[in-house]
């Protein structure tokens, strides 16, 4: 599950976990069994199959268990059953497909629902996630000022346009419109804090305040003791440390609860960089095997198979020909980055440098795509630019900036322009 898709689910049912006494329960687990409750109560109604669907889904973001989609696919299709088209369903439908990361079909849905409705605040947001993983940015942050427009402070909308700008380069105003919205969140809450908590860790890191980051991570895996994003952007941090060997560890325990392809090859990597290599070697072979399996899905880890491709295998025409195989549907900029960087694998680099220039037009500030700006410029001969792309990303300080800083040397410069 990205990170767009899980701002999704903020804030959607809060008022059913806030009722559970079973505080031994998650949030998620809790809402499930009061939905069954509701549903044992009143079998005749969709309205118990719907606040379970939500639930399920809920849940899928807790474990990264896409299983949860399923059933919550099932239990939406009981609402269906028994109320045809209801609104409350189509709106739940659009979630899950967003879950699925059908995001053309989801953004087609939920145009239809914002016809039906055009005051609804969470359906502007499924078009905010649609348009935003699509590479859709100027709707996407219409839509989003829609949210805003139509109920100020709600924390759906604030947790989107925080999203939007660090896209477009203002980490700092993320920050701060994260940090508003978990001031808004309930203590009851303790999925959603730990959610936003990691995201204003990631934000902090990507700033290059690393230790800021680590005690917010920190806070949010005490709120939630063992929380997959929480693991996963500590590690990050713990690789920007160069304490490789921890990060192996929180990214195996991220990988025991999130068992997807993405994050088995993140704790590659890790191993790699770490010196075990053997392990290394065959967690990118599980790695290979379970992604080239998920290709053909939208739900996939083809980002991460460019890069495996394109700097561990060296094998450049596998790597451009699943890179285009991404590009044809979606043009967000971590997609434009990839596609780039296979052409760049395969020599193409004028055409590589058009489609990173896109990317790095929207305005974001990444280490990795500072990097291989960097490098494709240089392959093109522009030092100019390739040093100031190289810069750029060796002071974000971030696991991407290393990159930058080998090349960097190779040109006899190893300090940072401020």
């Amino acid at each position: 599950m990205k990170k767009l898709i899980a701002i999704a689910l903020i804030s959607c049912s809060a008022a059913l976990a806030q009722t559970s006494a079973d505080k031994a329960l998650s949030p998620a687990e809790q809402s499930i069994a009061i939905a069954q409750k509701e549903i044992a109560k009143k079998p005749g109604s969709y309205f118990g199959y719907n606040q379970l669907a939500i639930a399920l889904s809920r849940r899928a973001r807790e474990t990264s268990d896409v299983n949860f989609y399923t059933q919550a696919e099932d239990a939406l299709k009981k609402s269906f059953e028994l109320s045809p088209n209801n609104l409350e369903g189509e709106k739940i439908h659009v979630w899950l497909l967003l879950g699925r990361h059908e995001f053309p079909s989801a953004l087609e849905a939920a145009k239809v629902v914002n016809k039906k409705n055009p005051d609804d605040v969470l359906v502007y947001g499924f078009l905010v996630d649609a348009n935003a993983e699509l590479g859709n940015y100027d709707d996407a942050e219409k839509a989003a000022q829609w949210m805003l427009n139509l109920r100020p402070g709600n924390i759906p909308g604030m947790t989107r346009a925080a999203y939007l700008r660090e896209l477009f380069g203002d980490v700092d105003g993320a920050y701060d419109l994260m940090q508003m919205a978990y001031d808004a969140t309930v203590p009851t809450e303790r999925e959603d804090r730990a959610w936003i908590f990691s995201q204003m860790g990631h934000l902090r890191f990507v700033a290059g305040r690393t230790d800021e980051a680590e005690n917010i991570l920190q806070q949010a895996l005490q709120i939630f003791p063992g929380y997959h994003y929480a693991l996963g952007n500590l590690a990050k941090v713990r690789i920007s440390q160069k304490r490789y060997a921890e990060a192996v560890t929180l990214l195996e325990q991220r990988f025991q609860t999130a068992s997807h392809a993405e994050n088995l090859y993140d704790l590659a990597e890790a191993l790699e960089l770490s010196g075990r290599t053997t392990d290394a070697k065959k967690a990118f072979a599980e790695f290979e095997t379970k992604s080239l399996a998920e290709a053909s899905r939208k739900d996939n880890s083809s980002r991460e198979l460019v890069f495996y491709y394109a700097d561990h295998t060296h094998e450049p025409a596998r790597a451009l020909e699943i890179a285009t195989q991404e590009f044809a549907w979606r043009h967000d900029v971590y997609t434009l980055d990839a596609y780039a960087w296979a052409l760049h694998v395969n020599g193409e680099d004028k055409e590589a440098r058009q489609q990173l220039d896109k990317a790095l037009a929207v305005g974001i500030r990444d280490a990795r795509l500072f990097a291989h700006a960097g490098e494709i410029a240089l392959k093109l001969g522009d030092r100019t630019s390739a040093e100031k792309y190289l810069h750029e990303s060796l002071s974000l300080h971030s696991a991407g900036s290393e990159q930058a800083r080998v090349v960097l040397a190779g040109l006899g410069q190893t300090e940072v322009k401020e």
